[in-house]
């Protein structure tokens, strides 16, 4: 059997261009290694404890219900372009006349010895879910030998995720030391990056609210400081000074599935696929690629961002652009349309800027919480809003 339409991956791009593709009835089949869509820019706050894992997550098939969108849960293990062909771990294959490759991306260790084997990334729900379990495991067993490498948490990298991870974990520590009866005082958060500056995302004067509202918190940044190895627990860096660490968290860095690269796809420095401008391979016209997979030039002749608002406006795209090039239609060229960049320092506040406009403090949370809110209004309407806001309060 060969599929007419078939998606790879339900990140961001995927799963809006399945859900696109439903709307207007056009079959598909979606594999996906999960039963469900994550949303990826909250996983800092299921990590942190704010809310259960369940409410970062929603189920294939609660947006995905007419009976020509077919889910199957499987993982991509590569990808025959001649024989187009899709080879699952499973075993099966899985033939195709249209592909979209929506796969994701992998962490980027920059060659830094240990840093792969002894540091812990935030790339799932699962993997978030094992953050927040092995932090609570280390105050635990600081209370049976009172080792304080045990109340250390180091974060490599200071950009997006980095801090949002970190400001998210500033406002759990104190609920878990109240659980554990530590001393709050004696819990040390780290945050350590390469760059001369966090959030390259934003301006100057907001980067500079951002280290003040952490600093508050308690956290202690260091910039200008670059990780050159990691050994089990330790933290080695360039000034030949080392960390001694019971939690170390690795943000510094991402990279397109190899799968692309492997595949033949030309790619650039990130493993990121050449597409045109209606998000077709420049090697394949019937490979549409989106999302962290895409090396997709803007106006301005730049690559697109990897971020999830250009994802989900990628899959708005491809879900025209994909029926279209079924039906011997015209497409329509992708144009990015960026709100701005929108980054949380923990549960109530943050900074950043939406069209243009700066935001900080509770504004910024504000409109943090909105933007959840948008996309699952966009993902599956008023009905996919009303579930997930009865689950938790502040989606």
């Amino acid at each position: 059997m060969v599929d007419k339409v078939l998606i790879l991956g339900a990140g961001y791009a995927g799963m809006m261009t399945a859900s696109q593709l439903e709307r207007i009835s056009e079959p598909f089949t979606l594999i996906n290694k999960n039963p469900y869509h994550y949303f990826t820019t909250l996983l800092h706050e299921a990590a942190g404890g704010r809310a259960e894992p369940i409410n970062y997550c929603v189920p294939l098939s609660d947006v995905l219900r007419k009976p020509s969108s077919q889910i199957v849960v499987d993982e991509v293990v590569s990808i025959d372009r001649e024989r187009r062909v899709a080879m699952l771990k499973s075993g099966q294959e899985r033939s195709f006349d249209w592909l979209v490759i929506t796969l994701g991306w992998v962490p980027e260790y920059f060659g830094v010895p240990g840093l792969g084997e002894h540091s812990l990334v935030l790339s799932s729900l699962d993997a978030a879910i094992q953050i927040r379990e092995h932090i609570e495991g280390q105050l635990k067993a600081y209370m049976d030998d009172d080792d304080l490498r045990h109340l250390r948490i180091v974060v490599g990298g200071a950009g997006l995720t980095g801090i949002e991870l970190l400001g998210e974990l500033l406002d759990w520590i104190p609920e878990l030391c109240l659980k554990y009866g530590i001393d709050r005082q004696l819990i040390e958060l780290q945050s350590i990056e390469a760059s001369p500056t966090i959030l390259p995302q934003v301006s100057e004067s907001l980067r500079q609210r951002a280290v003040v509202t952490l600093a508050r918190k308690g956290a202690k940044l260091r910039t200008n400081t670059r990780i050159v190895q990691v050994t089990r627990g330790v933290v080695h860096l360039d000034d030949n000074e080392t960390v001694e660490a019971g939690t170390i968290i690795w943000t510094g860095g991402v990279r397109a599935n190899p799968i692309l690269a492997n595949a033949g796809f030309t790619v650039d420095r990130r493993g990121r696929a050449k597409v045109n401008e209606y998000l077709q391979s420049v090697d394949d016209d019937h490979v549409f690629i989106a999302g962290d997979s895409s090396w997709c030039d803007g106006e301005d002749g730049r690559a697109m961002p990897p971020t999830a608002q250009v994802a989900a406006q990628m899959g708005h795209v491809l879900g025209d652009n994909v029926r279209s090039a079924v039906h011997g239609q015209p497409m329509k060229p992708f144009r990015a349309h960026l709100m701005g960049t929108l980054a949380s320092l923990g549960r109530e506040v943050g900074v950043g800027n939406v069209m243009g406009m700066p935001v900080r403090g509770m504004i910024a949370g504000m409109f943090k919480e909105g933007s959840k809110v948008k996309y699952l209004w966009e993902l599956g309407g008023l009905r996919l809003v009303g579930d997930k806001t009865h689950q938790v309060i502040n989606l």
